[in-house]
């Protein structure tokens, strides 16, 4: 064989063998991710949109417990498909009622699911989608209850390495929070002394729409019911008490807490405010100060005091370190930014990147094989939270183990039937 033939001959073998992986998984729909959502709320189709824009994911499929849900719903998933190239949903792929998620993933066409349901549904549903084969990414909290999270950590000892499990604590993956927790453990604060932890947020709002049952007006409303969501504590300080234990690597054992209702609509039996004190190992305070009150949203922060500065990180207000090891992500510390900022390309959140880091992160761990279980951390933040919840309800200190091995269960007490 002439030389020049055996070049040409090893260059065609190569273009074959060599392939890429984006080319050997196919091109276009056969390469992309096949998903289906299961509770399309406000929260699930962001998360949903971000999926779909920023990784090669195809929505094939759709489950909510109510119809006018997947008809709202439909027309935004249909035209995030059609920016890809991909089909609509097909209206055999749309489930409606209490075993729509079960008619889901017995779909074939169906790779991965996002749970986004109310919290009370997330451990049968995850347990039933990792039953079926099916990837997850499962919104926080991972369940409204102790016996809950338990479930879901039995799913995570048995996974196997077989699907991938993500849980939606997307701080973890904001840019500026990753380099401040980097920092933190690597001690530019010095040793931690004490934990400042807030959200201040406006409250829920209360829909009814029409002449609805009112197991109906209280699944619309889960937020204001403890045995649906968890309440405030599990619906958003958990992302703070998520980075407490992220950055101490730790979760508290102890917590002492109070609050009440003050503020809240004479409506469920979700509280407006908790003040809670954490014990965390290494004798670490932590207070975790936690609002659903009116209609103006104050601020989030985590602020790691320790011997050799503080470093502070707040959603809209900067992310930084002051002390000997001064540090700054370049987050802008205002939540209003001027023109001159906005012009000028400056974040001005810093979660700018988080929500996309994560769901390529879920993704990149299918196509890769790299599967994912987040099982762990998820239940551990979320017990961090019903720990302090049930601290502030039982008006005393409950200490981890007393929390863990209540095995708690709370009890809906819904009739799903209904909406056969």
């Amino acid at each position: 064989m002439q030389r020049r033939t055996f070049l040409k001959n090893a260059a065609a073998v190569s273009a074959v063998t060599m392939v890429a992986p984006a080319i050997a998984f196919g091109s276009g729909a056969n390469s992309a991710i096949r998903v289906g959502i299961i509770g399309c709320g406000n929260r699930g189709t962001a998360v949903l949109s971000s999926m779909s824009k920023h990784t090669n994911t195809n929505i094939v499929a759709m489950a909510d417990l109510f119809e006018n849900q997947l008809q709202k719903k439909k027309e935004t998933f249909d035209q995030l498909n059609a920016d890809k190239g991909f089909s609509k949903i097909p209206r055999a792929n749309m489930y409606q009622g209490p075993d729509a998620y079960k008619k889901l993933l017995s779909n074939q066409e169906v790779d991965a699911v996002l749970i986004t349901t109310p919290a009370y549904m997330h451990p049968e549903i995850m347990d039933a989608a990792v039953q079926a084969g099916k990837h997850v990414y499962c919104e926080k909290p991972v369940a409204p209850d102790v016996a809950g999270c338990k479930r879901v950590e039995k799913i995570g000892e048995r996974l196997n390495g077989k699907v991938s499990i993500a849980v939606g604590f997307q701080i973890r993956r904001a840019s500026p929070y990753v380099q401040m927790v980097k920092r933190i453990q690597r001690g530019d604060i010095g040793e931690v002394i004490n934990v400042q932890l807030y959200y201040l947020s406006s409250a829920p709002s209360v829909e009814s729409p029409g002449n609805i049952s009112y197991d109906e007006k209280r699944i619309r409303n889960h937020y204001h019911f403890r045995a649906l969501s968890g309440g405030i504590v599990l619906d958003q300080a958990i992302h703070q008490l998520d980075v407490c234990n992220w950055a101490l690597q730790s979760r508290p054992l102890q917590a002492i807490g109070q609050g009440g209702r003050r503020g809240r609509p004479d409506f469920g039996d979700s509280w407006s405010n908790y003040q809670v004190l954490y014990q965390y190992p290494g004798n670490v305070n932590v207070s975790l100060h936690s609002t659903q009150i009116g209609s103006a949203f104050g601020d989030v922060c985590a602020r790691f005091i320790g011997t050799k500065g503080i470093a502070e990180a707040h959603y809209s207000r900067g992310v930084y370190i002051t002390g000997e090891n001064e540090w700054d992500s370049g987050i802008l510390r205002t939540s209003n930014p001027s023109q001159e900022d906005i012009s000028s390309g400056t974040f001005s959140s810093s979660l700018h990147d988080a929500n996309e880091n994560k769901v390529k992160s879920f993704i990149n761990s299918i196509k890769t094989g790299k599967y994912l279980n987040q099982t762990h951390e998820g239940a551990k933040s979320t017990l961090s939270a019903i720990l302090g919840r049930d601290s502030g309800i039982s008006e005393g200190k409950v200490t981890w183990d007393e929390m863990y091995f209540s095995n708690s269960k709370l009890n809906p007490h819904l009739n799903l039937s209904q909406f056969d």
